[in-house]
């Protein structure tokens, strides 16, 4: 069975970094690709960022880039989104991600249950 399980959210004053991290129980982890989401109170789930199954391809969205860093372990699986020059707006529930093909919509095949971030101004 698939589980995802994130870890490293918390509380972080605006300007501060945080490093979420995702544990990913898949028996093939390094054939797919991975994604972090997000979700703010009364918001849709959006995309955050993604990286290719070797890690030679990664893609954010653009209220992140230059901010966030997806990266992956396959060794380990595991898959990492270190966050620098946190905003308020970037207060929400992350959610790791993992799908076959990828992509920038909330379609993935599995999951995490996500890990609370929160950016005080």
């Amino acid at each position: 069975q698939v589980q995802l399980v994130e870890s490293g959210g918390g509380l972080v004053q605006a300007g501060g970094s945080l490093r979420l991290s995702c544990a990913a129980s898949i028996r093939t982890f390094s054939s797919y690709a991975m994604g972090w989401f997000r979700q703010a109170p009364g918001k849709e789930r959006e995309f955050v960022a993604v990286i290719s199954w070797s890690a030679g391809t990664t893609y954010y969205a653009d209220s992140v880039k230059g901010r966030f860093t997806i990266s992956r372990d396959n060794a380990k699986n595991m898959v990492y989104l270190q966050m620098n020059d946190l905003k308020p707006e970037d207060t929400a529930v992350y959610y790791c991600a993992a799908d076959e093909v990828g992509g920038t919509l909330p379609k993935y095949d599995y999951w995490g249950q996500g890990t609370q971030v929160t950016v005080s101004s």
